[in-house]
């Protein structure tokens, strides 16, 4: 029944639906001014939208008449076939909508794929809770200890080039960690507001930005190459991150970070010039050929 009526509506439509539930699912709430930003309609076609949306799946959204806008009832059941990599996609960069549409490739074009791929229930418990600033009780499969139960409030999405992570005030070990999203089993959402010491202004490493000068390796013996496929500018690369993901970062892009630059330039091209600018950066553990006493335990890699 359901795919009847979804054929029955125009493919703009059938966007704009998407969109709405996508916003219900993962930030837990949508208005009528969602669908009227973002496709340029008027009122009127946004009231329809919500109304066919609401025809398609009557037990999906119930109106909070305090805030004045639609949230997902405990028995949300998606209508719409979401790509995860798309939803990702939607969530850093806001665009996409997460809907998979299956377009023809424009010109061949691969790449190495994703081999993990979050289940959308966890990731949407997660987003949903973030944008609310609420905690939420998790099961979490720790490297070095296995399942437990632990509170968290998540801060925020990050993506460090190989799996994404959510960044949360762990309420167990008073302080922000990262925690990846696929080790993530269970979820149960808490009403309780979160403390203002557990929001993203008070997370430290998060707001300190950090300033990376990356030059070729002075082990490359031709560094002109290494210019050219950076395209750096006077032979460096001047990045600016935040502290909780400079490490991602320097690892994703194999910068020796070695203050004598030690490591073989045959698999380090890069190298960190100015590596003081890592004192006091939790993530640092991470990069290649770091050593300091400062570091702490990333929950990511290390636990």
């Amino acid at each position: 029944m359901v795919s009847k009526k979804l054929a029955a509506l125009s493919q703009t439509q059938r966007e704009r639906l998407a969109h709405l539930e996508l916003r219900a699912f993962f930030t837990g709430e949508c208005r009528r001014a969602d669908i009227e930003s973002r496709f340029g309609v008027k009122p009127a076609a946004a009231t329809r939208d919500l109304g066919a949306y609401r025809d398609l799946a009557p037990h999906n959204l119930e109106y909070d008449s305090v805030s004045r806008c639609y949230r997902p009832t405990p028995n949300f059941k998606p209508v719409f076939e979401f790509s995860s990599d798309r939803v990702l996609s939607w969530l850093l960069q806001g665009f996409g909508d997460g809907l998979d549409l299956r377009l023809k490739k424009a010109a061949p074009c691969e790449g190495p794929g994703n081999l993990v791929r979050p289940n959308l229930e966890i990731l949407a418990a997660v987003t949903r809770a973030l944008c609310a600033k609420r905690p939420l009780k998790i099961t979490y499969l720790s490297l070095s200890s296995g399942a437990s139960t632990r509170v968290i409030v998540p801060v925020a999405l990050a993506d460090n080039g190989l799996r994404w992570h959510v960044r949360a005030f762990d309420r167990a070990k008073a302080r922000f960690s990262d925690f990846v999203l696929t080790r993530i089993t269970k979820t149960k959402e808490m009403l309780e507001e979160a403390r203002e010491q557990e929001l993203l202004p008070a997370d430290e490493q998060w707001v300190r930005i950090v300033d990376l000068e990356i030059v070729p390796h002075p082990g490359v013996k031709w560094s002109a190459g290494v210019e050219a496929d950076y395209a750096m500018e006077e032979g460096a690369i001047k990045l600016r991150t935040r502290a909780a993901l400079a490490g991602y970062v320097l690892r994703r892009w194999t910068v020796d970070c070695s203050d004598n630059h030690s490591l073989d330039p045959r698999s380090h091209h890069l190298w960190l010039r100015n590596t003081p600018t890592l004192y006091g950066v939790e993530s640092a553990v991470l990069a290649p050929g770091y050593l300091a006493s400062d570091q702490v335990r990333v929950e990511d890699e290390c636990d």
